[in-house]
């Protein structure tokens, strides 16, 4: 017996699971927020360049235990597992060959590019989700007025559970060079991602 088609478009009043709809073949792609289908918006080629080339020079510099992955999901709650363009996590006993989102718990740092349907939601809603669920780095990258990246990095404050821009002597605001030390070091050439 199989079981009966889910009608997405109608959200039960306790809203979706990650597990009842992660099996759906949308013609869309999609993200789970507070229990509802929400369709992601179309990236444009700067927004994936800049997500793909911070995502490898992240996993060039990693170190054990680390990994780092693009979109992949974060398993906040079961009604909320959003993918950010890229994550840093501890693979510590997690199962590669099982794993289909990473646990919130596992995660240092989440990124997200900014891109014109998601302003509201880079800038407010998930960081302020990722923040509530503990997750210690936060960066938020826009495109500046040159068209080249710039990195605002944020720091868990744990006494207020918010984040904050990072306090360091170089600034949180980051445009030609962006180094970080956490979760691990990683010096970026923010110039080099784009041709001259």
């Amino acid at each position: 017996m199989t079981a009966d088609p889910i009608d997405w478009m109608h959200a039960p009043s306790s809203g979706w699971t990650y597990d009842q709809v992660k099996g759906l073949d949308l013609p869309f792609d999609w993200e789970l927020v507070d229990g509802v289908i929400v369709p992601r918006g179309m990236t444009n080629h700067w927004h994936d360049r800049v997500r793909n080339r911070l995502y490898v020079q992240l996993d060039q510099a990693r170190q054990d235990p680390y990994e780092a992955e693009a979109e992949r999901c974060v398993l906040i709650d079961e009604y909320n597992p959003p993918k950010p363009d890229v994550i840093v996590y501890d693979r510590t006993g997690l199962d590669f060959f099982a794993l289909e989102c990473v646990p919130v718990d596992s995660v240092s740092l989440a990124v997200e590019v900014v891109s014109h349907g998601s302003r509201s939601d880079d800038r407010f809603r998930k960081p302020a989700m990722y923040a509530e669920a503990g997750i210690p780095h936060y960066w938020r990258v826009e495109r500046g007025e040159d068209n080249f990246p710039i990195v605002h990095e944020f720091w868990l404050d744990h006494p207020t559970g918010v984040y904050k821009p990072a306090s360091r002597p170089e600034g949180a605001v980051h445009t030609d060079r962006f180094r970080a030390e956490v979760p691990f070091p990683v010096d970026i050439d923010l110039k080099s991602i784009f041709p001259s």
